[in-house]
């Protein structure tokens, strides 16, 4: 047994050794999770066994993502289960959540495409209480776990979740449309951080040699399952603003832009032109 402050020491020890950037912050995240408690839980130890965090360590140090090592991953204050068939939820994709909650729109039907854990589908339904929402992800357990997360946060009754190539099984249009879809480049994966290109789903990721594959598909398909007076919103990658309101143009969409926290064109929002 150590005392739990050189416990610590050494796994921000090791953690900035092995390139992490916040390397006390997850220190505490990782021993706490180890330990089956929370930070306020670490305060009340005196002593700790190294061999209980020495595997969870050794996956981080390694730069396993750490919402992959504790399995959860917060997203607009609710608690998401992840898994390495889906992408780790991030802060930069609210800005959807918020671009919606600003239009206007009091949306009944909503459509997320490209699921993942369902974080951006099970957020805004919980911000709108009457909606009633479809999850769609090429994988599978993708599909599985965002039904696992409706379940968790008390939204199974409003939400369900299946397998498909996008909107392709659907047969019926929705007030809001949804998606971050795969929009890295594909030779641009290779040099993405060591815990995007090493762990989480090349699938969710990969947008094809220009990174807007998806965006094509998906705007092509907006007239079919955009209901009249409806919006899509779409996550946008670095730089692509400008080549995505083309598409969504030539397609007869107009098309308004919302910036993340950081200032970057994270988010487009498409209406029908009148």
């Amino acid at each position: 047994m150590i005392p739990i402050a050189q416990a610590l020491a050494d796994i921000t020890d090791r953690l900035k050794r092995a390139g992490i950037e916040a390397p006390r912050r997850e220190a505490r995240l990782l021993l706490a999770f180890a330990l089956g408690t929370n930070a306020a839980g670490l305060l009340a130890r005196d002593t700790v066994d190294p061999q209980l965090y020495a595997t969870p360590l050794a996956r981080r140090a390694a730069r396993e993502p750490l919402a992959y090592i504790t399995g959860h991953k917060e997203f607009w204050g609710l608690d998401f289960l992840t898994s390495p068939a889906t992408l780790i939820p991030r802060p930069d994709s609210e800005t959807l959540v918020e671009a919606v909650l600003e239009s206007g729109l009091a949306p009944r039907s909503v459509l997320d495409l490209g699921t993942g854990t369902g974080c951006l589908l099970l957020a805004t339904l919980h911000e709108y209480k009457a909606a009633f929402g479809v999850g769609v992800d090429l994988n599978p357990n993708a599909a599985a776990l965002a039904r696992q997360n409706a379940r968790r946060l008390g939204l199974g009754s409003r939400a369900a979740f299946l397998a498909d190539n996008w909107a392709s099984a659907l047969n019926h249009s929705f007030e809001l449309v949804l998606a971050n879809p795969p929009y890295i480049e594909s030779t641009n994966i290779p040099g993405l951080m060591a815990e995007v290109a090493g762990y989480e789903p090349a699938l969710a990721l990969d947008g094809g040699i220009d990174g807007l594959t998806a965006y094509a598909a998906i705007i092509a398909d907006l007239p079919r399952i955009l209901a009249p007076g409806g919006i899509a919103v779409l996550e946008l990658g670095l730089g692509q603003a400008k080549s995505v309101m083309e598409l969504a143009r030539k397609a007869g969409f107009g098309c308004s832009l919302r910036r993340d926290l950081s200032g970057t064109e994270r988010a487009i929002m498409l209406r029908f032109c009148k």
